[in-house]
Order: C-alpha cells, then sequence, then structure tokens
C-alpha cells in the first residue's frame, strides 16, 4: 500500500481499492424489495453509462428508464417474469448505423456491454442490484418500449434494492483463465 506523508493512502491507492470492492460486491440480483430508487441514483449510473467509450465514439446507445408497472409486466412477458418486481428497469438499446462492423463483428454489441458494465457497477456502488439480462425476445420487448425497427434492444437490467444479501459466487483463478504470450 502506498501512504502519503501524513501517513493516509495516497488517492490513486483509495481509488483503486473503492473500485475493486465495487467489482467485488456486485451480484446479479433476482429479488428485489419495493422501495422506489432515487433519481439522483438512476442518473448516477446512467451518467456512468454515457462516459463509456465506444466505436469512433458512436455512443450508438440509448436506455430507457421503464418505472411503469404496465411496460415492466410487458418487458417480464417477453422472457424473464421476475423482473416485474423491480422498481425500475433499464433497457440498453442500440444503433447499429452509429457503431462499426468489421467482417461478423458488430461493435455495436460491443458497445453496449461496456456501456452496461459501466452501469451495473455504479448501481453496486449506490447500493443497488442489478441482472444483467442478455436472454429475452426482443421483438416483445420492442414492442412493449415503442422502439423503432432500426434500433436493436441488446439488453435489459431490472435496478433496485437487494431483498437479501447475497453470496459472492466461485470465480476461476488467474491462472486458469491466463495465456502469457500464447495460448501454450
Amino acid at each position: 500500500m502506498v501512504y502519503n506523508r501524513a501517513g493516509r493512502r495516497s488517492a490513486e491507492e483509495v481509488m483503486r481499492v473503492e473500485f475493486m470492492e465495487v467489482v467485488r460486491q456486485r451480484r446479479s440480483v433476482r429479488k428485489y424489495r419495493p422501495d422506489p430508487v432515487p433519481q439522483a441514483k438512476l442518473d448516477h449510473m446512467l451518467e456512468a453509462a454515457r462516459l463509456a467509450p465506444s466505436w469512433a465514439n458512436g455512443q450508438c446507445w440509448t436506455f430507457v428508464v421503464v418505472t411503469d408497472v404496465r411496460v415492466k409486466n410487458a418487458l417480464a412477458e417477453a422472457g424473464n417474469e421476475w423482473i416485474e418486481q423491480a422498481p425500475v428497469v433499464i433497457a440498453a438499446c442500440a444503433d447499429p448505423r452509429k457503431s462499426g462492423e468489421k467482417g461478423d463483428q458488430h461493435y455495436y454489441l460491443l458497445d453496449i456491454g461496456i456501456a452496461m458494465e459501466h452501469l451495473v457497477l455504479a448501481a453496486a456502488e449506490q447500493g443497488l442490484g442489478t441482472c444483467w439480462i442478455g436472454w429475452f425476445s426482443e421483438q416483445k420487448a420492442r414492442k412493449a418500449l415503442g422502439v423503432p425497427k432500426k434500433i436493436r434492444v441488446v439488453a435489459l437490467t431490472p435496478v433496485g434494492y437487494p431483498e437479501e444479501e447475497l453470496e459472492a459466487r466461485p470465480r476461476k483463478s488467474l491462472g486458469e483463465i491466463v495465456r502469457r504470450d500464447r495460448w501454450a
């Protein structure tokens, strides 16, 4: 640990520790308390997503923040019934025309992935739970949200205060997932 002359940790060390703590505490939450989420916390999450990097700075994303019970119910019917209990659901949408494509790689998916990761980590920092959802009927979600056909609904996440504290799930060690210079 790095300390300054006053015997305190440096700003760099504090930031690093706080970031890693947020990463460690983030969980995929599927049960939420009904308590409303303050607008300031939602704005903090959305600001983190807005600041995410993107292909050629295209910022292809639009986030639909849903609190209306009827719209949440329609999104639940798109494939994840349990999301309707959360006070908020956020849909991450992308305009593929504002992002790149090379070969069979569609960069709008990466752009949304980075922005969503910023969003869910900012939620964890605020004491909120999320659960990144990629499996749902995009057609049903598009209809529920009124999203134009040229826009893709890429991901959903419920947002709220977790009903229970979840334990960390096991993770592989670095030795199991890292290769140096070459695969073998």
